[in-house]
C-alpha cells in the first residue's frame, strides 16, 4: 500500500471505531469516523473518500439505507457492509444494492484492512441494482458461525448471475436449501426450480427423467413427456447426488452444458434450453476422476464456482438457533404446544457430533415435539441413539477419566491437601445422583445399579446431605 487511500467508517459503536482507527494507523490508509449516518452523507457532499466501511443497525440512517443513498448518489463509491447481526437476507440485500464486501463481526483485522486495500484501488462499473426479489415461503438457512456467513457471502455474490454452481457438503448438510437460496436470489427466482436426485433414480430411468422421451420410445411411453431440462427452461436444474452419474450420462450432459440442446429419449429435433445447472455432492469429484469413474471435462464445466457447506459439528454454535427454529416448525406442522429444551438438555445437545447433520437435528426435534411429556424438555427424555454415536463410548469413559486426572494434578499443583478426602464424596455424589435419577428415586434398584447394600445408601445418602 504504497498510495495514501482516504477511508470513512461510520458505526455508533464508539469501540469498533477506535479499534478501526488503531488498525489502519499501521497502514497507509487515513479514517475520518462518524457515529451515524446522516453525519456521513452530510460530508459527502464536500469530498468523496476512496471507500466507506458502515455497519448496519444504527439509530437514524441504517448501513442499508446509507448504502442505498450512496449508490443513487455516488455510484462509483465502494461500501463495506459491516454487521454483528449478520444472516443470509442481509448478506443477499446488500451484494444486490451494490456493496462492495459484506463482513460479519467479529473479522479479522488483516483481512478487513486488505478488503479496505482492495475497494479503494478498485474501479466500479456504474450499475443500476436489479429489482428486488421476492421473498417465497421456502425456509431460509439458519446460521451465525463463520463457516456459514462464508456461504451466506458466496450466495449473495451470485445473486446476480446465472453461473454453474457446485455444492460439497456431506449428507444432511443442507445441500438443497443452498441451491434453493440461489434460485431464489438470483434473475431466473420467478422461472421454475426443478430438482432431481441422481442416487434416487434407477440408471435405466435416468435418460428418460433428464431429457424426456417421445411418444413410442420405448414400451410404455404412450405420449411425449417432457424431462427436467425442458421443464426447467429459463429457471434452474438442481442435480444433487451428481457423483452417481452413469458415465454415458455424463457424456450427453456435457454437450448439453456446451451447446445448450439436447434429443429427448426417441427424438429427432434438438429441444434448445436456457437452464442454469446447480451440482452438488457428498463425494470426492476429484477422486473419482483420478479413478475414471466422472469425466475430468465435465469436473471443470461444472466447477466454475464452489460452495463448501460445513458439517454441523463444525457450526455448533448454530445448533441452539436451529433447534428453537425446527421445535417451532414442528408445533406448528403437527398442531400442538411449542416445546423448549432446558438449558441443561440444550448445553448437551450442543455438544453431541450429529453425524447426520442438520437432517438429523430437525428428525430429533420432530421426534421430541411428539414424544415429550411436558413443555419443557429434559435430558432423560432424549433418544438413547443420540447420546452415544458409534465409537463414542471409549472416548466418553477417557474424558472423565482424563478430566479427573488434570484436575488432580492441578490441586497438587496448588498444594492442596486431603485431596481424597474431597474428591472421593464428590464422585460417590455424581454416582448415587445419576442412579436415583436413572430409577426415578427407587433406591432399592439404585443401590444394586451400584453394588450397594440398601442400607448402604440409606447411609451415603446421609452423609452426603443428598435427602432433598
Amino acid at each position: 500500500m504504497n498510495t495514501t487511500h482516504n477511508v470513512w467508517i461510520v458505526d455508533d459503536d464508539k469501540s469498533i471505531r477506535w479499534v478501526l482507527e488503531k488498525a489502519f494507523l499501521k497502514t497507509a490508509i487515513n479514517t475520518r469516523c462518524f457515529n451515524n449516518g446522516a453525519d456521513l452523507l452530510q460530508a459527502l457532499k464536500f469530498e468523496l473518500p476512496n471507500a466507506i466501511l458502515t455497519d448496519i443497525r444504527m439509530p437514524g440512517i441504517d448501513g442499508l439505507e446509507l448504502l442505498d443513498q450512496i449508490q443513487n448518489q455516488y455510484p462509483d463509491l465502494p461500501v463495506i457492509i459491516m454487521t454483528a447481526h449478520s444472516d443470509l437476507d442481509s448478506a443477499v440485500t446488500s451484494f444486490n444494492k451494490g456493496a462492495f464486501e459484506y463482513l460479519p463481526k467479529p473479522f479479522d483485522l488483516e483481512e478487513m484492512i486488505g478488503i479496505v486495500d482492495r475497494a479503494c484501488q478498485h474501479k466500479k462499473h456504474q450499475s443500476s441494482p436489479p429489482d428486488a426479489q421476492t421473498a417465497e415461503s421456502t425456509p431460509e438457512i439458519i446460521g451465525e458461525a463463520p463457516a456459514m456467513q462464508e456461504v451466506f457471502r458466496a450466495i449473495g455474490r451470485l445473486a446476480k448471475s446465472s453461473i454453474t454452481v457446485l455444492i460439497n457438503g456431506k449428507s444432511g448438510t443442507g445441500k438443497e436449501l443452498v441451491a434453493k437460496a440461489l434460485h431464489r436470489h438470483s434473475p431466473r427466482s420467478k422461472k421454475p426450480f426443478i430438482a432431481l436426485n441422481m442416487a434416487a433414480i434407477p440408471k435405466d430411468l435416468m435418460e428418460s427423467e433428464l431429457f424426456g422421451h417421445e411418444k413410442g420410445a420405448f414400451t410404455g411411453a404412450q405420449s411425449r413427456r417432457a424431462g427436467r431440462f425442458e421443464q426447467a427452461h429459463e429457471g434452474t436444474l438442481f442435480l444433487d447426488e451428481i457423483g452417481d452419474m452413469p458415465a454415458e450420462l455424463q457424456t450427453r450432459l456435457l454437450r448439453v452444458l456446451a451447446d445448450g440442446e439436447f434429443y429427448p429419449v426417441g427424438g429427432h429435433n434438438p429441444v434448445k434450453v436456457d437452464v442454469r445447472i446447480i451440482a452438488a455432492t457428498h463425494q470426492n469429484l476429484e477422486s473419482l476422476v483420478e479413478k475414471n469413474l466422472f469425466r475430468e471435462d465435465l469436473f471443470h464445466r461444472l466447477n466454475v464456482i464452489r460452495i463448501h457447506i460445513p458439517v454441523l459439528s463444525e457450526r455448533s454454535q448454530d445448533i441452539p438457533l436451529l433447534m428453537r427454529h425446527f421445535l417451532k416448525q414442528a408445533a406448528q406442522e403437527l398442531n400442538t404446544e411449542l416445546k423448549v429444551l432446558k438449558p441443561e438438555t440444550e448445553q448437551l445437545l450442543t455438544s453431541l457430533k450429529w453425524p447426520g447433520n442438520v437432517r438429523q437435528l430437525e428428525n430429533t426435534c420432530r421426534w421430541l415435539t411428539v414424544m415429550a411429556s411436558g413443555r419443557e424438555i429434559h435430558i432423560d427424555e432424549l433418544p438413547e441413539e443420540i447420546l452415544i454415536t458409534p465409537n463414542e463410548d471409549a472416548a466418553l469413559n477417557s474424558s472423565w477419566e482424563l478430566s479427573l486426572e488434570k484436575q488432580i494434578k492441578k490441586q497438587l499443583q496448588t498444594g492442596s491437601t486431603e485431596i481424597a478426602k474431597h474428591t472421593i464424596p464428590t464422585v460417590e455424589s455424581i454416582l448415587i445422583k445419576a442412579a436415583l435419577s436413572y430409577t426415578r428415586g427407587r433406591r432399592h434398584e439404585a443401590a444394586n445399579l451400584l453394588g450397594y447394600g440398601r442400607n448402604t445408601l440409606t447411609r451415603k445418602i446421609k452423609e452426603l446431605n443428598l435427602e432433598s
